[in-house]
């Protein structure tokens, strides 16, 4: 059983995507409103640009997102995306490029359970949780 983070955004899940591609790397598959087989129901041309759906796969992991096709796009809440890296220098690394732009939540520091550990709201509303993973998790 797995599970898999599906994130929305308002019109920036492509832009939001390629910088996640960025910080980790991995296979970054886009498909837009446009991309709809002929004969499905009709996009507007004002939405044609927006992700219909956006996977990155990098490591075994799956991060998922598309544009909120309602319109009412509010912000991600309740929730946060949790990225545990191999060391700590890695985990401020990506811990770094997460908070472009974004707001600290708390600052990325050592804590008695991890080498390292943050939480940040990145430029695009999605929260994130950054930490180090303990002897014990690397694999």
């Amino acid at each position: 059983m797995s599970f898999h983070p599906y994130l929305f955004f308002g019109g920036t899940c492509r832009e939001a995507f390629t910088n996640y591609q960025k910080i980790f790397g991995g296979d970054l598959q886009v498909m837009t409103m446009a991309d709809a087989p002929p004969g499905e129901q009709p996009v507007p041309a004002e939405n044609a640009d927006m992700v219909m759906h956006a996977s990155l796969s990098y490591d075994g992991n799956l991060l998922m997102g598309s544009d909120d096709p309602t319109g009412g796009f509010d912000g991600v809440r309740g929730m946060q995306v949790a990225y545990s890296a191999p060391d700590a220098g890695e985990a401020k690394r990506a811990f770094d490029a997460l908070a472009e732009g974004g707001t600290v939540t708390m600052p990325f520091s050592e804590t008695f359970w991890s080498q390292g550990f943050g939480m940040c709201v990145d430029r695009f509303g999605t929260p994130w949780m950054v930490d180090t993973a303990n002897p014990s998790q690397a694999s």
